[in-house]
């Protein structure tokens, strides 16, 4: 069975974006691939993190991927950081990478445009390489990313075929997994921008865990245009973009939802998306709530430490090959 790997990291509640980009995939081909899934509490704190918060936040994404659907027993679910492989891996392919290429880095670029590089962090530039450790550590054939991502993975390409080229043939060089479903789903104040839990406008994304009177609300305040036409163009990014939500969470055709609001305003419309997106979230917030008291907090460490241990069957191996290809005594 082909492998399948990807992490989210653990800066709070999840959002729409999160759950229609990449959950609900997740969900639908766990049953075609033997699928890894980790919490990426290691790349997070590139930000400054309050323990405390941070502490829940990785336990309640955790809960949030079980509540989406994804099924412990068919998948394994980890903790990056109780994989020590994923750092000392990160090492090793720190002394691969080149700082050119880490400097052309968008997301790198973007996120530190208005940064001097006396407060830009060293965590943040080389934010890519520990990437691609996590990567790299379990052979995985594919990784399932979106546009913003696709220069991480081919930097994980990249480093995968240097160090392969220098050593011997180590690591498998994985491909990106394209979704026959979802969508990049953009902010609803800035269609611009993608959906983000991180956005300074809280209008700007809906939480998985958001009720229906705060989705709706939210929805009839996202940004569209003046010309009051459902219609699937890039002249109408914010119209686009609902209609992409619209689509991820009816399982309709754009065709069929140009049809549906033919003549309608956007108001009709956009209260339709959030009645839509408030139903199909009603249950993952149903069995995250029973997920989350507190006589349930053992199973959810069960899972997580169960995971981190068949990781480690992958990862500890892996990297003793990887140490004992370079000289290191082990």
């Amino acid at each position: 069975m082909k492998k399948i790997l990807s992490g989210i990291q653990p800066s709070g509640i999840l959002t729409l974006g999160n759950y229609l980009g990449a959950l609900k995939n997740w969900v639908e081909i766990q049953n075609d691939y033997e699928c890894t899934y980790f919490v990426a509490d290691l790349h997070s704190i590139t930000v400054t993190q309050d323990p405390k918060t941070l502490h829940e936040n990785i336990k309640k994404v955790i809960m949030q991927y079980i509540a989406c659907g994804i099924d412990p027993e068919k998948n394994t679910i980890f903790i990056q950081s109780h994989v020590h492989e994923h750092a000392e891996l990160g090492w090793i392919l720190n002394n691969s990478a080149y700082m050119g290429e880490l400097q052309r880095m968008t997301q790198f670029k973007d996120k530190t445009a208005k940064q001097e590089n006396d407060s830009v962090k060293v965590g943040l530039f080389d934010y890519p390489v520990l990437m691609a450790a996590d990567i790299l550590l379990y052979d995985p054939d594919y990784v399932p990313v979106g546009e913003d991502q696709r220069q991480h993975l081919e930097i994980t390409r990249t480093l995968g075929r240097r160090f392969n080229s220098t050593y011997g043939e180590i690591f498998k060089i994985p491909d990106a997994y394209i979704s026959k479903s979802g969508a990049r789903i953009m902010s609803l104040q800035d269609p611009s921008k993608k959906m983000s839990k991180s956005d300074a406008n809280p209008n700007g994304f809906i939480s998985l865990l958001d009720s229906k009177d705060e989705i709706i609300k939210k929805f009839k305040r996202a940004v569209t245009d003046s010309e009051n036409v459902v219609k699937y163009t890039e002249n109408q990014p914010g119209i686009k973009n609902l209609i992409d939500i619209y689509a991820c969470v009816t399982d309709k055709k754009i065709e069929q939802i140009e049809a549906e609001f033919e003549g309608a305003g956007y108001g009709t419309f956009k209260t339709a998306v959030g009645e839509a997106v408030a139903d199909r979230l009603e249950q993952i917030q149903k069995k995250y709530n029973e997920l989350n008291k507190p006589e349930n907090e053992e199973f959810i460490q069960s899972i997580y430490t169960k995971g981190a241990e068949k990781a480690g069957k992958y990862a500890k191996p892996k990297l003793e090959q990887v140490y004992t290809a370079l000289g290191f005594v082990l």
